[in-house]
């Protein structure tokens, strides 16, 4: 042992030393004179610990559990310390159990430590740490110990101490457990069907914590931990069956669950959507069929603007639709929980509009023009004109089309279909029907019927078309129609060129003319003949001209012959005639292409033939006898006289082939000349040949003398 030396002041003198806590001893003495402080002595064996203090009582700290010390104690002041006091046996109270503190249920918590060393029993006290209610205790031989009825979701502040064989307390052990809180009350539930998320809602628990939210679906479940008395749990599935548990907590654990809330999610979005038109104007929307929905809505909104929208049970609906659309579909199912989640927003464009106010009209005989409207949702139009056999085409962005090269005489159906490239043709469109002009007749031939008559014929392959033949000449023209094939057209002036042509008519309107067929007629007869006779046996004929005649032949002609001229003038000599004959005297009249017109005239006479073998005879001093011979029987003849001293004449009746002429002056040279006389008026040929008569003698022109 260490022996401690003490000089002055004086030795104090323990009283008594206690312990009132584990770790410390108190020790309390008697005052010494002198002393300014104390030194405290506890010894364990060989170990020690001091502590000086001021006054008394002192305490001697750090010290074991449950150990018998030897206390002691020394004065000291400047001069030095004092000799240790007797000393005085003190024990140490046992240590404060090690609490540990569970809540196992919202109105008990269990209180258990480890069991120590010299204790035979332990105290155990538990009361609310905000001082309300009363305190329980309970002292037991036990390592644990279990509360109940107590509140839920409190805080409890629990004391406990152990006792050893002598019934000394030890130190004191606090430890503070809150109970488990109750399950939340009032829990409710409301979901947002646009974000499939659900808000739950709860009265909060006493002492409560956090909360934890749980949705369950078969086997996969959702959590949602918070501090407040809502919570939101996002994703959840569509079409779903949910079952809602709430649990609260705090330190000392979880409440027991809630009752179970069954709830369902809104429909899944409609898929396998179908957009067709059954017909124009009728739009059908089909869809598969969604669990958990009661039924369905179907919105349609056109792109001006206007919606509608179909409530339904079924999987499908029908809309009126009108062309040219572009339409905006979304399904949504429903149930008691809301609407299924916005799904993908279809658009159906339906065909274009047909073009109905188009009129077909023919610009020429082959070619028709067809104008229309503009027509809603058209990008592109396509007119078709089709007959029993072709098919002809247009296509063009503009609202107007000219189709060529139609046949004629054919029935078309022409259509004008409306495109979009989204939706392509719109194939219902109605058609209207058109004829063509008739073919163009093609004259075959054209003849001469008659004087001013020309018979036209043609070749014309139309239905029911009536054919104006038009004959024209300058600023003149004439006409003939006829549904046959042929036709006459009258009074066509002679000697003139003609310009032929053929024009079909039908309902369907005119044809082309058909090539013009070039037709002359035959030169016009003169208008004025001149027949007179130059000599016995020569006349000169004369005639005017004739429109059309290039040249002419004239011809004299009778039964004993025939006399024959062709000349480029208006008159001709005619040789070799017969006198005292009728003669037919005819103009023909020659066009330069050849054509001939023969003019028949008047017949025309020659004179009777002038008497041969003409003699004179004197009968006397003053008178002489003319004679002559004749062929001819019942022909008057006249007999002339001329002189410078005077003219006789005399006639003959038809049976007497002489005549006497008297009292003619002697000493006068005279010419004689024997004339048949005409019967109508007296005229005489001036070409009977002359003799001349002299006194006694007389001599003709030729010499010869008598």
């Amino acid at each position: 042992a260490q022996i401690f030396l003490c000089y002055s002041p004086e030795i104090p003198l323990i009283e008594q030393a206690y312990s009132k806590l584990s770790n410390s001893i108190t020790v309390e003495w008697a005052a010494v004179a002198g002393a300014s402080s104390y030194l405290l002595t506890a010894q364990d064996g060989e170990s020690f610990t001091e502590t000086i203090v001021t006054n008394s009582p002192g305490t001697v700290t750090g010290l074991k559990a449950a150990t018998l010390y030897k206390i002691t104690i020394c004065s000291i002041n400047a001069g030095g310390k004092s000799q240790p006091s007797p000393s005085k046996k003190a024990k140490t109270v046992l240590a404060a159990p090690t609490l540990i503190a569970t809540s196992p249920s919202y109105d008990s918590i269990v209180v258990s430590w480890k069991a120590l060393p010299m204790a035979v029993g332990f105290f155990v006290s538990i009361m609310r740490s905000d001082g309300l209610g009363s305190m329980l205790k309970e002292n037991t031989t036990n390592n644990s110990l279990a509360f109940s009825s107590l509140d839920p979701g409190t805080l409890y502040t629990i004391k406990a101490h152990a006792w050893d064989g002598n019934g000394i307390p030890g130190d004191d052990f606090t430890y503070n457990q809150r109970t488990r809180p109750l399950a939340p009350r009032d829990v409710q539930m409301v979901l947002d069907s646009g974000a499939l998320r659900a808000v739950i809602s709860y009265m909060p628990a006493e002492g409560a914590s956090s909360y934890l939210v749980t949705a369950y679906k078969g086997t996969s479940q959702l959590n949602c931990s918070t501090a407040s008395s809502s919570c939101s749990i996002p994703y959840l599935e569509c079409g779903a069956e949910y079952f809602l548990l709430v649990v609260a907590s705090n330190e000392a654990g979880s409440s027991t669950p809630t009752e179970a809330l069954a709830f369902k999610t809104v429909p899944c979005t409609p898929g396998s959507i179908i957009i067709e038109e059954d017909e124009p104007g009728n739009l059908a929307v089909s869809w598969s069929d969604v669990r958990l929905s009661d039924y369905y809505v179907v919105f349609v909104k056109s792109d001006d603007g206007l919606e509608v929208h179909c409530n339904t049970s079924h999987t499908q609906c029908f809309f009126q639709s009108d062309c040219g659309f572009t339409y905006f579909i979304s399904v949504f199912a429903y149930n008691k929980a809301g609407q299924s989640p916005l799904g993908d927003i279809f658009n159906y464009t339906t065909a274009p509009c047909c073009p109905s106010d188009f009129n077909p009209v023919f610009v020429s005989s082959d070619t028709v023009q067809i104008v229309w409207s503009p027509v809603r949702g058209a990008e592109m139009y396509e007119t078709k004109a089709v007959d029993w056999k072709n098919e002809l085409l247009c296509n063009d962005t503009a609202t107007v089309c000219t189709l060529s090269a139609l046949q004629c005489n054919t029935q078309y159906n022409i259509t004008v279909y409306s495109f979009s490239e989204i939706r392509g043709s719109n194939t219902s469109c109605a058609s209207k029907n058109v004829a063509t002009a008739p073919c163009t007749p093609e004259i075959i031939s054209i003849s001469k019927d008659a004087l001013s008559v020309i018979s036209v014929h043609w070749h014309g392959n139309n239905d029911e078309a009536t054919y104006t033949i038009t004959a024209k000449r300058e600023a003149e023209m004439w006409f003939c129609t006829s549904s046959g094939n042929s036709c006459y057209i009258h009074n066509l002036p002679c000697g003139s060129l003609f310009s032929i042509s053929a024009v079909a008519s039908t309902e369907a309107g005119h044809s082309l003319p058909s090539y013009s067929v070039p037709f002359e007629t035959a030169p016009c007869c003169p208008s004025d003949l001149r027949v007179s006779q130059v000599t016995q046996s020569v006349t000169n004929t004369s005639w005017s001209p004739g429109i059309g005649a290039k040249s002419y032949i004239a011809i004299l002609e009778s039964h004993k012959g025939k006399a024959r001229c062709h000349t480029l003038q208006t008159s001709c000599l005619l040789g070799c005639i017969t006198c005292g004959t009728n003669y037919t005297v005819s103009i023909r009249a020659i066009s330069e292409t050849g054509l001939i017109s023969d003019c028949i005239y008047r017949g025309f006479s020659s004179s009777a033939c002038c008497p041969y073998g003409v003699k004179l005879y004197r009968l006397g001093s003053n008178s002489i006898r003319i004679y002559w011979q004749t062929s001819e029987e019942s022909v008057n003849y006249s007999t002339d006289l001329y002189g410078s001293k005077g003219n006789f004449t005399c006639t003959s009746n038809r049976v007497l082939t002489y005549c006497d002429i008297t009292k003619i002056p002697c000493g006068d040279v005279y010419t004689v000349v024997v004339s048949p006389v005409s019967d109508n008026k007296g005229l005489k040929p001036s070409f009977c040949p002359e003799k001349i008569y002299s006194g006694t003698w007389w001599i003709n022109k030729n010499g010869e003398g008598g």
